[in-house]
Order: C-alpha cells, then sequence, then structure tokens
C-alpha cells in the first residue's frame, strides 16, 4: 500500500498544479490558493491513510499463545 500512497500523493500534487495553472486569468490568487491547499489536504489525508492502511498493527492478540495455567487452590 505504500507504493499505492505515494502514487495517489504524486496524482494529486499534478492535480493541483493543473488547477493552479487553469485558473491562472479567472480567479484571484487568494482563492486560487485555496482550492490547491484543499486539494493538498486530500492529498495528505488520503496517502496517510493509504500508508496506514496495511501497517499490520490490528491490536488483536495472537490466538495460537496459550496462557499459562495456575494451580486452583482447594
Amino acid at each position: 500500500m505504500e507504493i499505492a500512497a505515494v502514487i495517489f500523493v504524486l496524482v494529486m500534487l499534478a492535480v493541483a498544479y493543473i488547477t493552479f495553472r487553469i485558473l491562472k486569468k479567472t480567479v484571484k490568487m487568494a482563492m486560487r490558493a485555496l482550492i490547491v491547499l484543499l486539494i493538498l489536504a486530500v492529498a495528505g489525508a488520503g496517502g496517510f491513510a493509504l500508508w496506514n492502511m496495511n501497517s499490520g498493527k490490528t491490536g488483536k492478540t495472537p490466538q495460537n499463545k496459550k496462557s499459562p495455567r495456575t494451580k486452583k487452590s482447594r
């Protein structure tokens, strides 16, 4: 999943750059920057989610471990 995260972020960076260039003549600079920041935030969140999706930490204990037996009091 790490490769997918990197590819996703790179694609979103390209989309942000293209969007910035397309909006050059129609929208003021502050609005363009806001739109690009929104796209970059989505890229960051998506990349982080994909990166952590397959981290292998489930929080569960393994089923094959046996608990130590203790002597019961009579």
